[in-house]
């Protein structure tokens, strides 16, 4: 596989995942407003460090995952009921927010922005599965395969990738804060959107194997 379209899948994965509203996008457009650009930036090459760490770690699982079939079709089916439930939580809580409530991230730390957004982007376990269950997706279509310059390429992308969107908060973050989009409430429709349709793709697998 060309490793420079693999580079630009994992970029584009990583995209969607970090793009809707939250932890990490939050706080570094917040540290940009309040302590200025180049520590935003700095807080943001902190959290695509642990990213690349946390993808590594993704591939390395999913190739375990993919040389052994049977517990992937458990695995499918424990992520079918998760992302189902997931999904039906989001929805609620979408239901029941305040339609003006607007997240307010809160900043702490005055410890160097670097090692804080390592530390915040390694609270954040969601990337593992999520990159995990993508890698063995683009393997199935045989967009990707387990050669060890593979995976540093696909890394390398999600890296770059989640760089980009925070890079995106940072700078416009003025323009958008006050759009609905950001509201906890539309966030919260935006994630259970997304499980919702990662659901049904599983799904759609689970049937065609049976």
């Amino acid at each position: 596989m060309d490793i420079t379209i693999l580079f630009f899948l994992g970029l584009i994965i990583a995209l969607i995942g970090v793009i809707p509203p939250g932890l990490l996008n939050m706080n570094a457009a917040k540290i940009s407003l309040k302590e200025g650009h180049s520590r935003g930036i700095m807080f943001s090459i902190g959290v695509c460090i642990t990213v690349c760490l946390q993808t590594y770690i993704a591939a390395i699982f999913a190739r375990y995952l993919n040389n052994h079939p049977d517990v992937v079709d458990v695995l499918q089916r424990v992520a079918f009921v998760i992302f189902v439930l997931i999904t039906i939580y989001f929805l609620a809580l979408a239901q029941k927010q305040p339609k003006q409530q607007t997240i307010q991230p809160k900043i702490k730390s005055k410890h160097s922005r670097f090692f804080y957004g390592m530390f915040l982007s390694a609270l954040n376990v969601f990337p593992i599965p999520y990159q995990a269950y993508m890698v063995l997706t683009l393997a199935s279509f045989r967009f990707m395969d387990f050669e060890q310059i593979s995976i540093i390429s696909y890394v390398a992308g999600a890296a770059t990738g989640t760089f980009v969107t925070l890079y995106i908060y940072i700078f416009f973050f003025d323009k958008i804060k006050s759009k609905s989009f950001t509201s906890q409430k539309n966030m919260n429709y935006i994630i259970g959107s997304i499980t919702g349709i990662i659901a049904i793709v599983t799904l759609c697998n689970i049937i065609k194997e049976l």
